[in-house]
């Protein structure tokens, strides 16, 4: 029994130390720099509405800005399909998968190995069989927290990709939003432009007529033809411009070029809320390319420390043991 308190205190011991050195880790650690932002806005002080409103503007969702239903059909499809969204989401889980990696340094690597063999010799009739099982176990020594930093700087790294995918989602649904605006205000022009043709044509005829009549020169008809053939000119330019937009549109969506269908003409969509004046320059955090930025910073820094560990002995211990068992029979004649 006193063998057994003496061995339990050892271990305990031994674990305590390891806890001690293990809490020390090289580097620097990451540190948010202290800004001295004001308590109160001049603008927002004394107006308590438009605070609150600066306050829930940011938390408004791209469906409640928008409030054309094929807008969001379209983008819905663009969050689904784009491929630079694939690629950001599949880059998560590598960075997922090479935290779980680094991550695992941590723990005691274990591996196995097992080996059979038999056969059978004619001349004696003798029957052997045998196996033979071997393991290894290492487990290095995190005394100066490289292993640690190094998950640090992984888990950053996790954090900066989401923080990127976030960054592209909130870019395709601008572009989005973007082209399918400015399409619709190509459409206005072309239907303009066709109306003006329209007008235009009964000008010329008119003309002719007042002319024939004494009452206008060859100069106003040819003055009228001309603005009829400019206007002519601009419809094949405004349908190259809807093209290119159309064609824009099904690259984000990730469709070939094909045409998009539109909701709300431009003159009957809802105006989006303004920006209210002397917002919180804090809502900036709230920015995933921002928050990514600080996160590449966190694993840069997480870095260091892995770099400085390199000075110091890299320590591991390893064993390993393995258990052989054999049969033989041997056959009577």
């Amino acid at each position: 029994m006193t063998h057994l308190r003496q061995v339990s205190s050892r271990i305990i011991s031994l674990l305590l130390v390891s806890s001690l050195i293990g809490a020390c880790k090289v580097g620097p650690n990451y540190h948010r720099p202290d800004i001295q932002t004001p308590a109160a806005y001049r603008d927002l002080n004394e107006n308590p509405q438009a605070q609150a409103q600066a306050a829930s503007y940011a938390d408004l969702p791209w469906w409640e800005v928008f409030q054309d239903a094929q807008l969001h059909e379209l983008i819905r499809t663009a969050l689904k399909q784009n491929y630079d969204l694939q690629t950001a989401t599949e880059r998560i889980n590598a960075a997922r998968a090479q935290l779980a990696v680094t991550r695992s340094s941590l723990f005691p690597q274990v591996s196995g190995n097992g080996n059979f063999s038999g056969g059978k010799e004619n001349n004696f009739q003798t029957k052997f069989n045998f196996l033979t099982l071997t393991g290894d176990a290492a487990f290095q020594l995190d005394l100066f927290g490289k292993l640690r930093r190094a998950t640090e700087a992984a888990r950053a790294q996790l954090l900066a990709t989401e923080d990127a995918r976030q960054t592209v989602i909130l870019t395709l649904v601008s572009d989005v939003a973007s082209d399918y605006f400015q399409l619709l205000q190509l459409d206005l022009q072309l239907g303009i432009t066709k109306e003006t043709v329209d007008t235009q044509i009964y000008s010329v005829k008119l003309t002719n007529f007042r002319m024939e009549h004494g009452v206008a020169t060859k100069l106003d008809v040819l003055q009228a033809q001309q603005v009829l053939d400019s206007a002519n000119a601009t419809i094949p330019d405004l349908e190259r411009q809807i093209a290119q937009e159309e064609n824009a549109i099904s690259i984000l969506l990730g469709n070939y070029p094909q045409d998009v269908p539109r909701g709300l003409p431009l003159v009957q969509q809802p105006l989006p809320p303004e920006v209210p004046a002397g917002m919180p320059s804090s809502l900036l955090e709230r920015r995933p390319d921002i928050r990514e930025a600080e996160h590449t910073l966190v694993a840069a820094n997480a870095e260091i420390g892995v770099a400085k560990a390199q000075f110091f002995p890299q320590i591991s211990l390893t064993g390993s043991g393995g258990a052989p068992s054999d049969e033989a029979v041997l056959l009577a004649q």
